[in-house]
């Protein structure tokens, strides 16, 4: 089972969350609302996947969760915001990013889709609409 956690100060939205993923499979480590929050429920929990909003409770910024992994290199990380900063993220922040609206489904492929590039450093089409892969870092 893939275990996941949810970095989303809406809590209505991270409940959704958590039922479609729980609904299609996937382990739900926790959810957490700050950057410090997700950095210590990552690092507790050890995920295989993170689904990170860019704005967080608190002033906080998703892209500082990324940074505070312990073992960074084995979580893939897709960001989900209604935010258009995520232009900002490369690579070195995550593999994806999905905007707000989207649909579960849309969702569970693009979660299925940044596991593909961490495990291979690509993934087949289709992605779903509102669906970026990170560039590569200069």
């Amino acid at each position: 089972m893939v275990k996941v956690i949810i970095a989303e100060d809406d809590l209505a939205i991270a409940a959704l969350l958590k039922e479609a993923l729980e609904a299609s499979g996937y382990e739900v480590c926790g959810i957490a609302d700050t950057v410090a929050g997700a950095i210590e429920l990552c690092n507790r929990t050890r995920p295989d996947q993170a689904i990170i909003d860019m704005r967080l409770a608190d002033d906080g910024c998703g892209m500082d969760v990324a940074a505070g992994i312990a073992h960074r290199e084995t979580i893939s990380i897709l960001y989900a915001t209604g935010n258009a900063g995520y232009s900002l993220l490369t690579a070195a922040d995550g593999e994806a990013c999905i905007t707000k609206p989207y649909h579960a489904g849309d969702l569970l492929r693009a979660l299925q889709i940044v596991a593909e590039i961490k495990r291979h450093g690509t993934a087949s089409r289709p992605f779903p609409t509102n669906f970026q892969v990170l560039r590569p870092a200069p």
